[in-house]
């Protein structure tokens, strides 16, 4: 079968690496795709919110199967598009991907629903938040109602940051249309945990547990990112804690979206907050988390065409998702500046090495093909992935892999995976 991949970063290279595994497929497209995804795919240049011109690339090529990777085309409606037409796609509908697209929509819904999460306001006036900040108990968290490509949250610790986060978020816009409404949360403490699950409208299968980092710098200091590294699975991540969000978090969230006529097809993220008090939900994504991919899939056992196919036909409930025991961590190489301002195009060395090593992955998120062969094309540039007997092993791998690629402005994190030593 054909597959296209709708895509260009180090998640669609983790999705493309585990799709050509399965004996399934024998041609794989990547749109736009990057100078990673090349290895396995035919990349074609077509921008991930060219509806129409993914579709009719589709029906041209006749691709069986499509793949959305990313946050925006399936809040734009991607999905709706591609079903129009008769075509075969993975990811949830517009009416679904809200559960992402507005985080006003999802604190709503688990409230009716009764899913635990932090107590919270929404606000679309900027007089009104900061009316309500007068009085309220901080820390406080801040959060654009739409699409910031992870960095639309403000941790605000005082009442003085907190009128500098609604100027950011509401006045001056620096989300751009994401920061039209805004949410006010409760701030809460504890271990966050990510797990990522696959649903056909009414089942549910959870993949194994992850941990990202958010934060620039090291010990959590600095700018939010879209992601600095992540671990699977999480220690923290307990038998205890999984059946309390089985109960009481994944099946009724799916429930929740099909009681509101909304039925959820696709990857549903689940970042969830250990509090003291239980697990809470931070926040939904509406499809594989960057960089939780790039330690999840490479841990999972089951052919993943199936797994979509099966979501897409809604037989779900037929499959059981394996995963090794081993463990996997991924830490990005990012250019100096991000996720502020940076340079681009440096050639990047060391990636052959990568061929001949089994267990080891060089993701590319950023990377164009240049004169000089491979280069720099973004601020996060690679996820460098390493499995591992136990996590303290897969921590020591991928920090041994990542001193064999080089370019210039290299950047990272040297702690990922440092909370394994606290577990």
């Amino acid at each position: 079968m054909k597959v296209l991949i709708v895509g260009s970063g180090g998640r669609e290279h983790a999705i493309a690496w585990k799709v050509a595994q399965s004996p399934k497929v024998d041609k794989i497209y990547c749109a736009p795709g990057n100078a990673g995804i090349e290895e396995y795919a035919e990349c074609v240049n077509i921008k991930a919110m060219d509806f129409q011109g993914l579709a009719d690339f589709a029906q041209e090529k006749g691709v069986d199967l499509t793949v959305i990777g990313m946050d925006d085309p399936l809040v734009g409606g991607v999905v709706d598009v591609f079903e129009s037409k008769g075509l075969k796609v993975f990811g949830p509908r517009k009416n679904a991907a809200i559960l992402e697209g507005s985080k006003a929509f999802s604190k709503d819904l688990m409230k009716k629903y009764g899913i635990p999460t932090a107590a919270y306001e929404t606000f679309t006036d900027p007089g009104e938040a900061l009316a309500y900040l007068e009085t309220a108990k901080y820390p406080v968290v801040l959060k654009a109602d739409g699409l910031a490509l992870g960095k639309g949250v403000l941790i605000c610790a005082t009442h003085e940051e907190a009128r500098e986060g609604v100027r950011t978020i509401m006045e001056d816009r620096k989300f751009g249309d994401a920061g039209s409404k805004m949410v006010v949360e409760e701030f809460m403490t504890g271990r966050e945990v990510s797990v990522l699950s696959f649903v056909d409208g009414k089942t549910i299968r959870t993949m194994t547990s992850a941990q990202d980092h958010k934060r620039a710098g090291d010990g959590d200091t600095g700018l939010n990112t879209g992601g600095m590294g992540t671990f699977s699975p999480s220690p923290f991540y307990t038998k205890e804690v999984d059946a309390f969000c089985r109960a009481h978090i994944y099946q009724p969230t799916v429930d929740a979206m099909a009681a509101e006529g909304r039925p959820f097809k696709g990857v549903i993220f689940f970042g969830l907050m250990l509090t003291p008090e239980g697990p809470r939900v931070l926040e939904y994504n509406a499809r594989f988390g960057d960089p939780e991919a790039q330690v999840v899939l490479p841990r999972m056992k089951t052919d993943i065409v199936e797994v979509f196919e099966a979501c897409i036909d809604g037989t779900l409930d037929q499959i059981e998702l394996e995963f090794e025991d081993n463990a996997a961590v991924c830490v990005v190489l990012a250019s100096k500046g991000y996720p502020v301002s940076y340079e681009k195009g440096y050639p990047i060395s060391g990636l052959d090495v990568f061929k001949d090593k089994s267990g080891y992955y060089a993701f590319h998120a950023g990377t164009a093909k240049g004169e000089a062969g491979i280069v720099t094309n973004g601020g996060r540039v690679l996820g460098i992935t390493a499995t591992g007997e136990d996590l303290k092993s897969a921590r020591k791998n991928a920090y041994e892999a990542v001193q064999w690629v080089s370019f210039e402005n290299k950047y990272y994190r040297n702690d990922i995976g440092k909370a394994i030593d606290e577990a």
